[in-house]
């Protein structure tokens, strides 16, 4: 897969993020957030057994004896990432939520630098912080007092953002990312489950209440979002994954229009713009600055 593929299929996890944050607000009108995490990841794991089934009988060289530990480690990442944003929606704006956890983008390359002590192109800080101001219009251009629930979120952030740097490296080393694809959902269809036992009440109601939600947030978002994702960082700097993760900015507000009736400001359309011309500048400066020789081997 090049690497214009690769950043296509992050885009379309972007659009399906996106589309999948209307949702899990509408969602939590039925049901608490840890069972509807368990709920959604549940499935998200039956949409990717089969495919990692099928990847394990076509590899060509056993599993590393470290590999399903490590998925395990990226699983309860994604897991901490998922509860403290769907607990968060409980008290902060859906508007709050999606420009605070847009905020991976910024922490992705920070992260990179003090944990891997890898040096990402030059582009990717300028792109970055590109990106956040425009997620930032996006929302509006202002944030309301701060909450518990945009506290929690901008925690959330931060597992995003652990979550790509570990896709990045696991993926790859690996090469069984849907492997990895179907622990991760496990671990999190596990532990959102067991929370959900222990803190929330469920009744059958409340799931066919929100069973529509459930069930894209489970086959779209969490499976063949998470899917594509993990497929498109073997092939793409986890930096300059963030940046084309963070589209789900933008197309949540799209979403937000079509199918809630919800309205973009020309201050939120410029935050369009920024973030589009951000993807393009991760995408197009690496290549028209790789040297000669390098370029002529590719």
């Amino acid at each position: 897969m090049t690497r214009i593929q690769a950043n296509l299929f992050l885009l379309f996890s972007g659009a399906i993020w996106g589309a999948g944050f209307v949702a899990q607000s509408t969602a939590m009108d039925a049901i608490g957030p840890l069972w509807f995490i368990g709920l959604r990841f549940a499935i998200a794991t039956a949409v990717a057994a089969p495919l990692a089934l099928w990847e394990a009988r076509k590899a060509r060289r056993p599993m590393p004896k470290s590999g399903i530990r490590n998925f395990i480690w990226v699983g309860f990442a994604l897991f901490a990432g998922a509860a403290t944003q769907q607990i968060g929606l409980l008290t902060t704006s859906v508007t709050n939520s999606g420009f605070l956890t847009g905020l991976y983008v910024v922490f992705v390359p920070m992260l990179t630098v003090i944990f891997l002590r890898r040096k990402p192109h030059w582009i990717t800080w300028p792109a970055a912080f590109m990106a956040t101001f425009g997620i930032f219009l996006l929302s509006g251009g202002e944030l309301a007092r701060l909450t518990s629930g945009d506290v929690l979120t901008i925690v959330c952030a931060m597992f995003w953002a652990v979550q790509l740097m570990l896709v990045g490296i696991f993926a790859g080393s690996t090469g069984r990312p849907m492997a990895l694809s179907v622990t991760q959902f496990a671990v999190c269809a596990v532990l959102g489950c067991a929370a959900g036992a222990l803190f929330e009440p469920l009744d059958l109601a409340a799931v066919t209440n929100a069973l529509p939600e459930i069930l894209y947030a489970g086959f779209f978002s969490s499976g063949i979002g998470f899917i594509c994702q993990v497929v498109g960082q073997r092939y793409t700097p986890a930096p300059q994954a963030a940046i084309f993760l963070s589209s789900e900015a933008l197309f949540a507000a799209l979403f937000g229009v079509l199918l809630l009736g919800e309205t973009i400001t020309l201050v939120g359309y410029v935050g369009c713009a920024i973030i589009f011309a951000a993807m393009l500048i991760v995408e197009i400066i690496p290549e028209l600055t790789r040297p000669k020789a390098v370029a002529a081997e590719a």
